[in-house]
C-alpha cells in the first residue's frame, strides 16, 4: 500500500485551512456581538393612509330610434274653373286629308344660273389680253406705295360674251384690286362654246400691275 507524504498531499492543506476559515469566522461573530450588543430600530416608521376612491357603477343607456318626421303636407294648387278652361282655344290634331295641300314656295332661279369651268372653247377677250391690259387705270395711291404685282379676277362671261359678275380670286390691294375688276367687266367677250353651242363660262384672268421707271 502506497501512503502519500502529508507535506505533499493537498487534501491535507484543505481540511487545515477550512479549520483554521471556520475559526476566524466564529471569532469575529462572538467580538460583533459581545462590543456592539445593542441595534437600534429605525426612530421612526412613516406610515401612510391608503386613499379610497369610490368607483360608481354608471348605467349603459340604450339609443333609442326615432320615428321619422311626418311628411310635409301637399302645397295646394288652384285648379282653373270653368271659366277660365272655355277660354281656351284647343286647336284640332286631326288631318284632313281631303284636303288641298299648299302650294310650294316658289324657286329662287337666280342661284340656279351654272357656269361651266371646263369647256371646248373659252371665252376670248376681244383684242387679246393685251385690250384688258391697256383698260386698267394704275390708281395713284398704289403708285405712291410702290405696290405691284398681279390679281388674279375671276370673271363670269354668259352665253353673248357679257361678263355678268367678277371676283377677286388673288389681290394685292392699295386699289388694283378694283381697277382690275373694271376693267374686266369693260371688255367683250368671245362666248364660250360647248358642242358648238355658246355657254356660260366662269374663267381667271390675271391682270398685271407694273411700274414703269
Amino acid at each position: 500500500m502506497i501512503r502519500k507524504n502529508p507535506e505533499v498531499d493537498l487534501r491535507f492543506k484543505y481540511r487545515k485551512t477550512f479549520e483554521l476559515a471556520l475559526i476566524i469566522a466564529l471569532a469575529v461573530m462572538i467580538i460583533a456581538f459581545k462590543f456592539f450588543p445593542d441595534i437600534k430600530p429605525p426612530k421612526a416608521i412613516l406610515s401612510s393612509t391608503q386613499e379610497v376612491v369610490d368607483v360608481e357603477d354608471i348605467e349603459i343607456t340604450k339609443q333609442e330610434n326615432r320615428p321619422p318626421p311626418p311628411p310635409r303636407p301637399p302645397i295646394p294648387i288652384e285648379a282653373p274653373g270653368d271659366q277660365q278652361l272655355e277660354d281656351v282655344d284647343i286647336m284640332s290634331s286631326e288631318i284632313d286629308i281631303t284636303a288641298d295641300a299648299p302650294p310650294p314656295p316658289p324657286k329662287d332661279n337666280s342661284d340656279e344660273e351654272t357656269y361651266f369651268v371646263a369647256v371646248e372653247d373659252l371665252p376670248e377677250p376681244a383684242g387679246g389680253i393685251q385690250a384688258i391690259q391697256s383698260r386698267v387705270v394704275y390708281p395713284e395711291m398704289a403708285k405712291r406705295a410702290g405696290v405691284e404685282g398681279m390679281v388674279f379676277v375671276q370673271a363670269f362671261v354668259d352665253e353673248n360674251g357679257v361678263v355678268t359678275k367678277t371676283d377677286v380670286i388673288k389681290g394685292i390691294g392699295a386699289g388694283c384690286d378694283e381697277a382690275a375688276e373694271k376693267a374686266v367687266k369693260e371688255t367683250k367677250f368671245k362666248p364660250g362654246k360647248q358642242r358648238g353651242k355658246p355657254v356660260k363660262v366662269k374663267m381667271s384672268i390675271p391682270i398685271r400691275f407694273r411700274l414703269t421707271k
